[in-house]
């Protein structure tokens, strides 16, 4: 009598159903090539990485993603995708009247969504802000609660698929710690795929399921333990590269 074994881990990701396949991408401003070449796929429910030195396209790669940006090449996405968008950093005026309550009524509105007190009440318990947080003008939040905040906002419409541009940009490291933790607890919960920028490499290893090293072009697409090593990271940054490796997870 055969055993039957679980499919391992590779086996698994290798099934899902493509979410993301881009063919041949260039992006370019004025006469300069920012992106050029790249080709690279994605199953649903993956987590992937971006890293590359300042200037690489990391950015650009997002909004090109978006649509927001002219590309030549190839991008599609799933019939059923939809994508939150978290930007790296929103400059928000102190004097700014607009607080998070105000923006989630105003997405709700454009997405033609119901929008009521109890939605916005259990978008702030998912991104672990306090409830009264939502009533507070923008300019007057914290980094984290910004942060979360901008979380909060491309939760809402229900995406399976989030972008991330360096979600902790200007926060301390015990803030950079949560917030990742808290991106990891909703792509579990809610079975999202994850794109993100990100120069965190440990936290890459314990969590992406793949990598995509840039700097103009892929210079490697793979597992973490395929591309975080030594040779590809001093290809990659010019230079020896060092990152602590955390083992434990949560």
């Amino acid at each position: 009598m055969d055993i039957l074994r679980p499919p391992a881990q590779k086996d698994i990701i290798s099934l899902m159903e493509t979410i993301l396949k881009v063919e041949n991408l260039d992006v370019g401003f004025d006469g300069k090539n920012v992106i050029r070449n790249l080709s690279f796929e994605l199953g649903e429910g993956e987590s992937l990485a971006l890293i590359g030195p300042n200037g690489s396209g990391k950015t650009v790669l997002l909004r090109t993603l978006l649509n927001a940006i002219p590309y030549e090449g190839k991008i599609t996405w799933s019939t059923d995708v939809r994508i939150g968008y978290v930007p790296q950093k929103i400059e928000a005026d102190r004097h700014l009247p607009l607080n998070l309550e105000d923006l989630l009524e105003a997405k709700a509105g454009v997405l033609g969504m119901k929008k009521t007190a109890k939605s916005s009440c259990n978008l702030c318990k998912e991104v672990g802000l306090p409830r009264a947080a939502a009533e507070i003008p923008i300019g007057h939040l914290s980094g984290g609660q910004f942060q979360r905040a901008l979380i909060a906002f491309a939760l809402l419409g229900e995406p399976n698929v989030l972008l991330l541009d360096e979600p902790t940009t200007s926060i301390d490291l015990p803030g950079e710690e949560q917030i990742y933790e808290l991106i990891h607890r909703l792509q579990d919960k809610y079975k999202m795929t994850i794109i993100l920028v990100s120069h965190d490499l440990s936290f890459i290893y314990r969590y992406s399921t793949k990598v995509l090293c840039l700097n103009k072009t892929g210079l490697c697409f793979g597992s973490p333990e395929e591309a975080l090593n030594p040779k590809t990271l001093e290809k990659l940054y010019g230079g020896p590269h060092k990152y602590f490796r955390h083992t434990h997870r949560p």
